[in-house]
C-alpha cells in the first residue's frame, strides 16, 4: 500500500509538471482567446488566391490568441446600416472618406491613438489631416486613389482627350459610359463646371443635372463594374472609372488609355477605423499596425491594385516590378507626383442634401426616352458579368458605393 502511495504521488508530481511545462510554452488559455470582427469591401485584402499572400492568416500566425472573423460588405451604405442598427459587433472596419465623416459627426467611431500604431510613421503625410478626419483621430488610410478618363485609342481621336469634355462629345454618340452612382456621375458634370462636389447649393446640384441631361443621350448607358466588359472588350469606346481599375481593364486590352481630366477629379481615401463599442480595442490597433508593415501593405497593394497611402509601398522594388508590368506608367497613374488640376475629396452632405441630389438622381434616371433601353442594356450587361468575374479577376469593392 506504502508504495502505490508513493506511485500515486510521483505521478501527480509528474502530471503537474507537464501541465506547467504545457502552460509555458502555451500561455494563451482558451479564456484569453478573442475573435476580431473585420467588416471590409469584398476582393479588398489579399488573401491567398493565385500565391498571394494570406493577410488574416498571416495575423493568426503572429498573434495566435487571435482569430480573425472576416465579413464583406457591398458599399458604404450597407456598412452604415448595418452599424446603426446595432446587434452586430464590429472591431475594425473599412470605409471611405465622406462616410467616416459621417460617422464621427454621429459619434459612431472610436478615437484611434495613432502614437501607439508603430508603423503610423509610414502613412504619406499628403493623407493626414484631411478633411473628413482633420485631426487624424478617427481613421488610419488603408488605400487611396483618384478617377479619371478610360479610353479606347483604337476609337478616340487623342485630339478630343484630356478634359471631361469627351464625356459630352456627339462624335462617340452611343459608345460612351458613366457610373451608375449618384455622387461619382454628379461629379463628372460638377467638375466639368468647376463646381464643388460637396456644394450645399441647390443650384449649383440643379446645374450639373441639366448637364447630365444633356448627356443623357449620348450614353450608350451607366454602369459599375460592367464597365470591365465593355472596355475590355472594346464594346464602349470611352468610360469613368477609378484608375486602379484601368489597369487590370489595360491588362486584358492595352489599347486602352487613360488619363485625368484637366478641370479636375475626385480624389478619395478608404480607411480603417474602430466603431464604437468594439470590445477588443487592443487587437484591432494590432491588426491595423500589422496592414500597414511593409510586406503586408505591399501584398494588398499589388492584390487590389489601388495605390497606397504608405511610403513604403511605392518605394518597393518588388512592388515596382510588378505594378510596371501591368502598365508601363502605373507608378505616375497611382502616385502623381504633382497635379496640374484640382482635387476634391467627397465630404459628407447635409441631411438636407442627401435627400436632393437623391431627388435630382431619381429625376435623371427618368429623363428622356431612351431610358427604357438603357435600363435593358443594364440587365443585359449584369448577365456577363459572372463571366467576367472568372476572367478578369475584378475587384468588386466600389459597386454602389456612394
Amino acid at each position: 500500500m506504502f508504495e502505490l502511495k508513493r506511485i500515486l504521488s510521483f505521478s501527480l508530481i509528474c502530471i503537474n509538471l507537464l501541465f506547467a511545462f504545457s502552460m509555458a510554452i502555451s500561455p494563451v488559455s482558451a479564456a484569453e482567446q478573442v475573435t476580431l470582427n473585420i467588416y471590409n469591401w469584398g476582393e479588398y485584402i489579399s488573401d491567398g488566391s493565385d500565391d498571394t499572400v494570406d493577410v488574416n492568416k498571416a495575423f493568426e500566425e503572429k498573434y495566435p490568441h487571435i482569430k480573425i472573423n472576416y465579413i464583406n460588405y457591398a458599399s458604404n451604405e450597407d456598412l452604415y446600416g448595418k452599424l446603426k442598427a446595432g446587434g452586430s459587433s464590429y472591431d475594425v472596419i473599412f470605409p471611405s472618406d465622406y462616410m467616416i465623416s459621417r460617422m464621427i459627426e454621429e459619434n459612431m467611431l472610436e478615437k484611434i491613438d495613432v502614437s501607439k500604431l508603430e508603423n503610423y510613421k509610414y502613412i504619406d503625410d499628403r493623407y493626414k489631416n484631411l478633411e473628413y478626419d482633420p485631426n487624424n483621430e478617427y481613421s488610419v488610410p488603408y488605400s487611396v486613389g483618384m478617377v479619371g478618363v478610360i479610353y479606347d485609342s483604337t476609337k478616340v481621336v487623342s485630339e478630343d482627350t484630356g478634359s471631361w469634355n469627351l464625356l459630352w462629345n456627339e462624335k462617340y454618340k452611343g459608345q460612351i459610359l458613366n457610373f451608375n452612382n449618384s455622387r461619382d456621375a454628379f461629379a463628372t458634370a460638377q467638375f466639368l463646371l468647376g463646381k464643388s462636389v460637396n456644394s450645399d447649393d441647390k443650384a449649383d446640384w440643379l446645374e450639373a443635372l441639366e448637364k447630365l441631361k444633356e448627356q443623357k443621350p449620348l450614353l450608350q448607358g451607366y454602369v459599375m463594374d460592367e464597365v470591365f466588359l465593355k472596355m475590355q472588350g472594346g464594346n464602349a469606346a470611352v468610360a469613368t472609372y477609378y484608375a486602379g481599375d484601368f489597369l487590370t481593364m489595360y491588362s486584358e486590352n492595352d489599347d486602352l488609355a487613360f488619363y485625368y481630366p484637366k478641370e479636375g477629379t475626385n480624389f478619395f481615401v478608404d480607411a480603417m477605423c474602430i466603431p464604437k463599442g468594439s470590445k477588443n480595442i487592443e487587437e484591432a490597433m494590432l491588426y491595423i499596425d500589422f496592414l500597414l508593415s511593409e510586406e503586408i501593405a505591399v501584398a494588398n497593394a499589388e492584390y487590389i491594385c489601388y495605390a497606397s497611402p504608405n511610403t513604403l509601398v511605392p518605394q518597393n522594388e518588388e512592388y515596382i516590378e510588378y505594378i510596371q508590368e501591368m502598365h508601363p506608367d502605373a507608378l505616375e497613374i497611382l502616385y502623381p507626383q504633382a497635379t496640374a488640376f484640382r482635387t476634391e475629396s467627397y465630404l459628407n452632405l447635409s441631411e438636407e442634401m442627401r435627400r436632393y441630389e437623391s431627388q435630382l438622381w431619381e429625376e435623371l434616371m427618368s429623363y428622356g426616352s431612351q431610358d427604357a433601353g438603357i435600363y435593358i442594356l443594364s440587365i443585359v450587361l449584369a448577365v456577363g458579368i459572372l463571366t467576367l468575374w472568372i476572367t478578369a479577376s475584378i475587384r468588386k469593392r466600389r459597386l454602389s458605393k456612394y
